[in-house]
């Protein structure tokens, strides 16, 4: 087998009578993977999607968290304009120590209804079709290495949690920092394209073929 057209052999290796050596360890490119024989989804594709979630859990949140929100900001608002009078006069205080303890009961419960929600739209979306409205927009789905069937609850919770529970720690500032980690660590994986959260529950992100009807692909090879 031939090396590819305008591969050189490093300097000196042909004279120490070594075999030629491709910058790969086969002569050729490997070939792209498709799992289940589904081209992966791209990564533009998978923002986009992630993007539309987003504003649709925001939707949810306003419905639901509305109130909260609400509740909290009459609390704030007054704050907020003593800190501005208080500059004015050349002294602040923090507004850690101007919060109500109510302001803090709803911070928590606001949280934990954001994130709750989260998981109420996506979990069992993804562990039933492997499509939130998002990826279904965009044509891609989630599927698991091993199998083209569905993923279930528990995987896709697994899935999940990986990145949606860190929503209970944004108000140390980490939670957010973390998610978009998470959110580019498919970029870390150019084979599979896997954000870490689709390693710890072994799925892969693909490209819906036309018609909706993935190929009948078993592991192994067999049909």
């Amino acid at each position: 087998m031939q090396p590819p057209p305008g591969w050189q052999a490093p300097p000196g290796m042909a004279a120490k009578g070594h075999a030629p050596a491709y910058p790969y360890p086969y002569p050729f490119p490997m070939p792209e993977v498709r799992p289940h024989g589904m081209a992966l989804a791209g990564l533009g594709k998978r923002l986009t999607a992630r993007l539309v979630d987003i504003v649709a859990v925001l939707l949810l949140n306003a419905v639901v968290n509305g109130y909260f929100v609400y509740l909290y900001l009459q609390d704030f608002i007054p704050i907020f304009r003593n800190i501005m009078e208080q500059a004015a006069n050349g002294t602040t205080v923090p507004v850690a120590r101007q919060g109500t303890p109510r302001m803090q009961m709803l911070s928590i419960a606001i949280m934990i209804i954001a994130t709750l929600l989260w998981l109420a739209y996506e979990a069992p979306a993804i562990g039933n079709s492997g499509q939130t409205l998002g990826k279904r927009l965009m044509g891609i789905k989630v599927v698991p290495v091993e199998k083209t069937g569905q993923l279930g609850f528990g995987r896709a919770f697994t899935r999940w949690a990986w990145l949606g529970m860190w929503t209970l720690f944004w108000s140390c500032g980490v939670g957010l920092i973390v998610q978009l980690l998470y959110a580019l660590s498919p970029v870390f994986d150019p084979r599979l394209r896997q954000a870490w959260y689709d390693k710890s529950a072994a799925t892969v992100v693909v490209d819906v073929p036309a018609g909706g009807v993935p190929p009948t692909i078993e592991p192994g090879g067999s049909r």
